[in-house]
């Protein structure tokens, strides 16, 4: 009997010992790393551009006569903006006119006479230095010709020029003078006209950003497209291509300009406006997403645990940027993997885990 209760103790004390060696399993909570489609991009700050601008300036100078345009306008190429008055420039066109007549006749008189100081000199009825010098009264009113015939057009050029018309199609600005002003060349901008459709956006591009955004261009052609982002959050319903990389850096902030081209149809883009710029591809890929919250760094980079056999073993990873709440995995993961993204923080690598299933915060982009 004594020996029955000897065998129990030692068979409970091994009992004991067994336990007291063998770790109990740590629970954790894990997630599936799954492919799933998403649309890679890159986001800037940029700034709209109207394709073309223009600063409208009187080229004459006199009273202004009509504002003949309603500010906030959409105007056509050619219409009626400003008219200075007229009457002097139609003044001088017909003074012009009349010197131009005036310097025909004196080239006609001059004409005939050297043509009979030709006759005469092969008749030695006169010198030929009589005939040279009527040839040159000839070649010097031919000159007053073309010297009247000039002003007539610099006048008739000046007359059009008090007409002040829309140099482009676009929406026009306020008009900084009103009727009544003396304006010229030097009465600096009138107002101002910007094209509508399409617009620029234009925005600054770090080198470390560039060289990624031309390995995008390169690998998606035409299928990188651009986004824009208003101050409100709200997206713009149109999307641009990008059509123009500057040639040069800028060495005071080390970027590069790229600008894109976006469909205004309805007028939203305005001139000057501050926007966000997206820039990514039009087709999704399928990339394996995990939570960012899965992630734990040390000196040699970023690493998460995953369940085999039911072991924690570390898996290291190469990200490819954030989604949302997910980080995007390049390589270091298979899709299917059990990733530990709750109660790793004591884990040790090869140690027991009992996982069961978590629900990662739903914060998708």
């Amino acid at each position: 009997m004594r020996a029955l209760v000897y065998a129990t103790a030692w068979l409970a004390a091994v009992m004991l010992s067994a336990s007291a060696q063998t770790p109990v399993p740590a629970r954790v909570g894990t997630v599936i790393a799954q492919e799933r489609p998403i649309v890679r991009g890159e986001e800037f700050v940029g700034r709209i551009e109207a394709v073309e601008r223009v600063d409208v300036r009187a080229r004459v100078t006199g009273y202004l006569d009509a504002v003949l345009f309603k500010e906030g306008d959409t105007v056509k190429e050619g219409a009626p903006l400003f008219r200075i008055e007229q009457d002097p420039f139609q003044a001088a066109v017909q003074q012009a006119q009349g010197a131009l007549l005036r310097a025909q006749a004196d080239y006609t008189n001059a004409t005939l006479q050297a043509q009979r100081a030709e006759e005469l000199v092969k008749t030695n009825v006169t010198s030929a230095a009589e005939r040279d010098r009527k040839v040159a009264e000839q070649k010097k009113a031919q000159g007053d010709v073309i010297t009247a015939s000039a002003n007539l057009k610099t006048a008739q050029i000046n007359l059009g020029y008090a007409d002040i018309t829309a140099p482009i199609s676009g929406m026009v600005g306020r008009a900084r003078a009103t009727r009544g002003n003396v304006v010229g060349p030097d009465s600096g901008v009138l107002t101002t006209i910007v094209s509508q459709d399409p617009m620029y956006v234009v925005f600054p591009v770090s080198q470390r950003d560039f060289l990624r955004l031309e390995g995008e261009r390169e690998k998606l052609g035409e299928h990188l497209v651009v986004k824009l982002v208003f101050s409100d959050g709200q997206t713009y319903a149109q999307t641009g291509k990008i059509d123009f990389i500057d040639v040069t850096v800028d060495r005071a902030t080390d970027s590069v300009t790229v600008r894109a081209d976006v469909p205004n149809p309805a007028g939203k883009l305005i001139d000057g406006q501050l926007v966000r710029v997206l820039v990514e591809g039009d087709q999704p890929d399928l990339r394996i997403l995990i939570p960012q919250s899965a992630l734990i760094a040390d000196q040699q980079g970023v690493y998460v645990f995953v369940v085999e056999d039911g072991k924690a073993v570390v898996r290291r990873l190469k990200t490819g940027g954030e989604n949302g709440s997910d980080i995007i995995v390049e390589s270091g993961l298979k899709p299917g993997e059990q990733v530990i993204a709750e109660g790793m923080e004591t884990l040790r690598p090869g140690a027991p885990v009992s996982p069961s299933p978590t629900q990662p915060a739903l914060n998708r982009s």
